[in-house]
């Protein structure tokens, strides 16, 4: 309790520091006047008795301070004084200021944007209560290379019924739902989850209730199936009306009821989606009819499957025990070729950690992400190595300031304090500025990381652990910055400057030594940067100049959903036609075609064809395609016709072949007019085409063929129309919409994106990690240009008086200039040196993201090395050009 008084009365003081001051001046002044009184009465004169009485009082400032350490928070008053001093520092020079400030800024802010995305997508947990007890479940299978995520609906029924670590087992899947509103048919991302899907998550709905196992079911739980809503879409599309729960909603032409309303904090299972709309399993065949995934069993694997643990069992258990109900669960298994076949690859099911939820990404950027934070520390060091240059130049320049405030009774350590409290302001500037771009970056960042669907989202908001982690990187870099000047500031005797003068340059080997390692290790740094980035763009640019097969350039696609309206077979292939026929007729619409499949779309639909020559069933890439789309995507006809619309059945099964099917299917002879089988049918190849890569750019052109709309026997089938078109793209869009609207008002408006945009999402890992290495080579030259120049042009400032005698003595300017630059050559050199050994060492690990680029490439690495010392040179030359101007009687003067 007394220490708490003496804390509380030491706090108040703070605040009536001035009162107490004035108290305190007042009652010294009366010690002395009395002091020199009682000398004046001894016989002293007035000058006697006043020196006398402030020897003996011993000390004025002295008494003070000691005083004002006793009554208060010294440390506190301390760092106040020191903050206020800082400042005015800092204001004094504020080119050094806004430099130090702008290049932490970069680092950090780099950093923190980073670490935000890494942190949204893989170390947030979902926002559910006890997100630790959540488990994501796959199997295993000897004859895969990994892990499976994807289950097919029986299977997920069997672990329903066959577990007995878990409280709750659900599934789910991401969709689209076709809804009904007020403007006609529209696309709404949504979801398909099991029954136990919310009661896993232990989310509390915001009106109404959550679906149930009751609910998951064939025919629902009633004649309707039941559906929940985001808060976000019962806003938007239902103004928050009160009486939602009961209200009816119109997927894929058949009417749902509203049963509840989940809250905005709810994101479901999978983090890089938002649904809207969530419906049970059961109703799959309906809101994705003509499919039917359920009715496809084990041929079929569409669902993720997460579970919440019992508490009193752990995860270590809970696999144990995994292993014994994969049996179980397989015994229960209604396909039997599909059981003997897992059972012959050891199938086994297992958990994973689920606090994080569900996401493909995660697994697809581990990699690209961790190589990104990689570069973004290794910028932050970079930028750390140059404020450390810059501060021991700047430090050295105010030797003579340091050695005075030592004469006047200051110690080390307090000067080390003080010199550490700049360092604190310019870091804690640094990071108050990157945190304010940290969240436009990592928006962006999460952009390039996303595909370009309605559902797609990532939460990139700052939250403790960014906090946290932006604390620790400022405390960090305080350090970094700012202790190594310090130390290296104070440590010399400082009274032999007030000898010697403001500008004599050190002769200490060991004091020059130190600022040339750290510039030499600073460029080291820039190279490894300068030579990863330019790796990466080499890679790109090699990507991008990939032969295609095909020109993307002036391609938009226009994706339909035609399962929900009601023509089908000839009549739908003849809706097709007129629709190609009136966009044609559009302004700037060259060339209008249909297909299945689009390049590097995701999807892909491969048969096994065989002739009588090809020794085997091959498998062949395949695609439905419209007249005309060769043409249209720029494939040469290498030989034969294109199709027709009039190839249907009747007129014969056609195809045609890709030139590597053709040599595939036929080695060593014309495959045109020849027959080729598949599935008992028989197809005439009535073309041969040029090979195009439709899967993956990286990947080889693989071995394809195409079947003609004419001749697809598929339900209502949803095509992709290729629309090559001169200039913008909106009147299109505008056109497309319109005429879709008109010729079938039951289907939503197609969606649109240019074939330039879906190349560039097929490779957005490749993209990213180039641009910004891209971002963090320029920035690593612009850092390593200003610690260059800035210490060169410190130390020679504190030459003039140096450099003015040599001018004075005969030296010519040339030799001044090489005298000068010299002093930077070294650094560069050795720094560029010491770099070619570490950047070929961290090359290898981009080896295996790179494409058509070696690790060791010479002429990247020589290319970066010019680049660096070019930079350096021209960062050099300015100090050095400068020193050769000198006018020797200033400079002598100001001496």
């Amino acid at each position: 309790m007394h220490k708490l008084r003496i804390l509380f009365l030491r706090i108040t003081t703070l605040f009536k520091r001035r009162h107490l001051d004035a108290e305190l001046d007042e009652e010294l002044q009366a010690h002395i006047a009395l002091a020199i009184e009682d000398n004046l009465s001894r016989g002293m004169t007035r000058r006697q008795a006043r020196t006398d009485a402030l020897r003996s009082f011993g000390g004025v400032s002295q008494a003070t301070e000691t005083y004002r350490l006793q009554r208060g928070l010294p440390w506190l008053e301390q760092l106040m004084r020191d903050t206020r001093y800082g400042c005015r520092q800092l204001l004094r020079a504020p080119g050094f200021t806004l430099t130090a400030v702008f290049t932490l800024a970069l680092g950090l802010g780099a950093n923190t944007a980073v670490f935000s995305l890494i942190n949204a997508l893989l170390l947030r947990p979902l926002p559910v209560p006890h997100s630790e007890e959540l488990a994501v479940l796959h199997y295993l299978r000897s004859d895969d290379s990994g892990p499976n995520y994807s289950f097919s609906f029986p299977l997920l029924r069997s672990i329903e019924k066959n577990h007995e670590v878990f409280q709750y087992v659900a599934g789910f899947s991401n969709t689209v739902f076709q809804v009904r509103e007020n403007s006609g048919n529209v696309r709404v991302p949504g979801a398909l989850v099991s029954g136990q899907y919310f009661q896993v998550l232990e989310t509390p709905p915001l009106l109404g209730r959550y679906l149930t196992p009751q609910d998951d079911r064939q025919g629902g739980s009633g004649t309707e199936f039941p559906v929940v809503l985001s808060e976000n879409y019962w806003r938007t599309q239902f103004n928050s009306a009160a009486d939602i729960v009961g209200r009816k909603i119109v997927i894929a032409n058949t009417p749902f009821i509203i049963v509840g309303v989940m809250p905005h904090s709810f994101i479901g299972a999978d983090p890089t989606r938002r649904a809207n709309i969530y419906a049970p399993l059961w109703a799959e065949p309906v809101t994705d009819a003509p499919y039917n995934s359920i009715a496809n069993g084990y041929h079929s694997w569409w669902i993720r499957v997460i579970a919440r643990r019992n508490p009193r069992i752990s995860l270590e258990q809970g696999n144990a025990a995994l292993q014994t109900e994969s049996s179980a669960v397989l015994r229960e298994v209604t396909d039997a070729q599909w059981a003997k076949d897992a059972q012959k690859n050891h199938f086994l099911l297992t958990a994973d950690p689920g606090s994080k939820g569900f996401s493909h990404l995660r697994t697809a950027f581990l990699k690209p992400l961790s190589a990104i934070f990689a570069l973004c520390a290794a910028m932050l060091l970079l930028a750390c190595l140059n404020l450390a240059s810059l501060l021991m130049a700047r430090s050295a320049a105010r030797e003579r300031e340091l050695a005075t405030r030592l004469a006047l009774g200051a110690t080390r350590q307090r000067l080390i304090q003080q010199l550490m409290v700049e360092s604190l302001l310019v870091a804690i500037l640094g990071t108050a500025a990157g945190i304010v771009a940290a969240p436009v970056v990592s928006r962006s960042l999460a952009l390039m990381i996303l595909d370009r669907s309605p559902e797609s989202a990532l939460d990139t908001t700052l939250d403790l652990r960014v906090f946290a982690f932006v604390a620790m990187t400022a405390v960090a870099t305080t350090l970094l910055i700012g202790l190594v000047p310090a130390l290296r500031a104070t440590s010399k005797n400082l009274n032999e400057q007030i000898k010697t003068g403001a500008h004599t340059v050190s002769t200490q080997p060991g004091k020059r030594l130190l600022p040339r390692l750290l510039m030499a290790f600073e460029v080291a740094l820039a190279l490894i940067l300068v030579f990863g980035a330019a790796l990466l763009a080499t890679s790109l640019t090699r990507l991008y100049r990939t032969g295609l097969g095909f020109d993307p350039k002036g391609i938009v696609n226009l994706e339909f959903d035609m399962g929900k309206q009601p023509l089908d077979g000839a009549a739908l292939v003849s809706w097709y036609q007129n629709y190609g026929d009136a966009l044609r007729h559009k302004p700037g619409v060259q060339n209008v075609s249909f297909a299945d499949i689009t390049p590097m779309n995701g999807s892909t639909w491969t048969e096994d064809y065989h002739t009588p020559v090809s020794g085997g069933d091959r498998e062949i890439y395949m695609n439905t395609v419209s007249p005309d789309f060769f043409a249209t995507m720029k494939i040469p006809i290498l030989a034969g016709r294109d199709f027709r619309w009039n190839d249907t059945l009747a007129s014969g099964r056609k195809i045609i072949l890709s030139q590597t099917a053709a040599n595939l299917l036929f080695p060593n002879r014309s495959a045109l007019g020849q027959q080729v089988v598949a599935d008992k049918n028989s197809y005439e190849v009535i073309a041969i085409v040029g090979d195009i890569h439709l899967v993956s750019i990286r990947k080889a052109t693989p071995p394809g063929g195409y079947i003609s709309i004419t001749q697809d026997s598929g339900h209502k089938p949803s095509y992709t129309a290729a629309v090559r078109l001169e200039g913008s793209p909106s009147p299109l869009f505008t056109a497309a919409r319109s005429l879709a609207a008109q010729m079938a008002p039951e289907i939503p408006p197609p969606v649109m994106i240019s074939l330039n945009d879906q190349l560039d999402d097929s490779i957005r890992s490749e993209r990213m990690m180039a641009m910004l290495a891209i971002f963090f080579a320029i920035t690593a030259l612009f850092i390593t240009a200003i610690g260059l120049y800035g210490t060169l042009a410190y130390n020679t400032a504190r030459r003039t008086s140096e450099i003015g005698i040599r001018i004075a003595l005969g030296a010519r300017r040339l030799q001044v200039i090489a005298l000068v630059f010299r002093e930077n050559a070294w650094s560069a050199l050795s720094g560029t040196l010491a770099g070619l050994l570490a950047a070929l060492l961290a090359a290898r690990a981009l080896a295996s993201i790179l494409y058509g680029t070696s690790a060791r490439d010479p002429l990247v690495l020589f290319g970066s090395i010019a680049a660096l010392l070019a930079v350096a040179s021209a960062a050099s030359l300015i100090p050095a050009l400068r020193a050769a101007r000198i006018d020797p009687i200033q400079a002598l003067r100001t001496e």
